[in-house]
């Protein structure tokens, strides 16, 4: 600085910091139901490392019936909202889900819903 000679070493360090979330159970199994009778599971979601308010939304699977028609069995609800909010210490509280299935017409399926927030993490 200032054309003196002197060399500067600066060095950074920090903490990648990944959202992600996990499921309590980490896997659903609805039980079998008679046709148009509603099967419902209730999934805690905890998410972790979270460093900014985020919503979490759900892609469901579609599925084509044996005479061609397209269909999502599956319904997903936040009973208290589906915002992630952090607290005061950087946490962030769970979220109660609840998935549940009702089909018309027999299907039978092993299917990912696929949770994300809004920046398609």
């Amino acid at each position: 600085l200032n054309n003196n000679p002197s060399q500067y070493k600066l060095t950074l360090s920090g903490k990648l910091r990944s959202p992600k979330i996990n499921f309590h159970p980490p896997f659903l199994m609805l039980m079998p139901v008679p046709l148009g009778v509603e099967s419902e599971a209730v999934v805690t979601i905890i998410p972790q490392e979270f460093i900014r308010q985020s919503r979490i939304r759900v892609k469901l699977p579609e599925l084509e019936l044996a005479d061609g028609t397209r269909t999502c069995p599956f319904s997903v609800q936040f009973p208290e909202g589906q915002d992630i909010v952090l607290s005061s210490d950087g946490t962030a509280d769970e979220l109660i889900c609840h998935i549940s299935f009702r089909s018309p017409k027999p299907v039978s399926l092993l299917g990912d819903l696929l949770f994300m927030d809004q920046e398609e993490n």
